[in-house]
């Protein structure tokens, strides 16, 4: 269960954007890219649910909301980013190795 929520692209992009600080639905949408309304709002609730997230609204006009990392967000992130680093360094030996292997 844990394993699916780092294993998903969509929780491990938005952890990696969230890293930084506070950020509202719409510059997280922007920091990611190619993500939909839809399945960003499924992805920061499946985290909250998760508490990996928090989400707080302002009582302003319009709302604003902004989405946070949990201190226990914030301890995944250190092996989440060393993940990360490790696939941009390699992508040039994995998509020659995929190159060779089609």
């Amino acid at each position: 269960m844990v394993l699916d929520r780092i294993g998903d692209k969509w929780s491990v992009l938005v952890l990696l954007s969230l890293a930084p600080g506070p950020m509202r639905f719409t510059a997280l949408r922007g920091r990611i890219g190619g993500v939909t309304p839809k399945v960003l709002t499924q992805t920061l609730r499946a985290m909250e649910a998760d508490g990996l997230v928090t989400r707080e609204v302002f009582a302003e006009v319009p709302p604003r909301v902004e989405y946070e990392l949990t201190s226990l967000g914030r301890s995944l992130h250190e092996p989440v980013s060393a993940v990360a680093t490790w696939a941009e360094n390699h992508i040039t030996e994995i998509l020659t190795s995929r190159a060779q292997s089609a």
